[in-house]
């Protein structure tokens, strides 16, 4: 079984229609989507932020979505804000890079320098999780050790999801079901990455919760790894 000791709790969270897509189409952003939850479910996702002590999205969902990933509609403190952007591109106006809460941007050893200083001037956080690209295993270390977070939930795009379902990184899933079927074959889904061949690689989960969130089924599971 995967080494839980020195990486945070991480849950995965988000909005899905019923067929599984996370937008519209492809480049879509995810809030045209999201204004269509019921009020008590965008209470539960920030209640979900505020008892968070991270809160991580791909740099992609940030160049589309540009969100603030702040508690807004209830009481409690924002989570850090982290951002994988191996060559630290993400667009100098984002929201995360602004004063609302702290963030955190992980880059690789070969983002450029200039880049990074201008990440760093705004006052923000830059670790460095890998040579090539980041590591997310080695950025969630970094999390637990460098900056105390023992509870990472993670809104991410198809791709960020795919990669800490295949690292093993995901303990459970939050799923908010939307009553709509949009199609697309290369509509985003809830998880991207690579196909899969045989059923032995399908990651399996136990439905341990579902309920109604005001006018939405939430579906809640306990990621299940093989071991070795």
């Amino acid at each position: 079984m995967p080494d839980r000791t020195n990486r945070p709790h991480v849950l995965m969270m988000s909005e899905i229609t019923a067929d599984g897509k996370l937008t519209l189409k492809k480049g879509a952003s995810s809030k045209i989507l999201m204004k269509y939850m019921a009020h008590e479910t965008e209470i539960l996702l920030h209640e979900t932020r505020a008892a968070y002590d991270a809160i991580m999205v791909g740099a992609n969902t940030i160049r589309i979505d540009n969100s603030f990933l702040t508690v807004r509609l209830v009481p409690g403190k924002s989570p850090l804000r982290v951002i994988p952007c191996s060559m630290a591109d993400i667009p100098p106006d984002a929201n995360v890079l602004g004063p609302d809460a702290p963030s955190v941007i992980a880059v690789c050893e070969q983002a450029p320098a200039d880049r990074v200083a201008a990440i760093k001037k705004k006052g923000i956080h830059v670790v460095f999780a890998g040579k090539h690209h980041v590591e997310l295993p080695l950025l969630l270390t970094i999390l637990k050790e460098k900056f105390s977070v023992n509870k990472l939930m993670i809104e991410g795009g198809p791709t960020l999801n795919w990669h800490m379902l295949h690292h093993q990184l995901v303990d459970e899933i939050r799923l908010i079901h939307l009553p709509f079927i949009v199609g697309g074959s290369d509509t985003p889904s809830l998880v991207g990455g690579m196909h899969i061949n045989t059923e032995d690689e399908m990651i399996r989960l136990h439905l341990k919760n579902h309920y109604m969130c005001g006018s939405n089924l939430v579906s809640e599971y306990d990621v299940l790894y093989r071991e070795g």
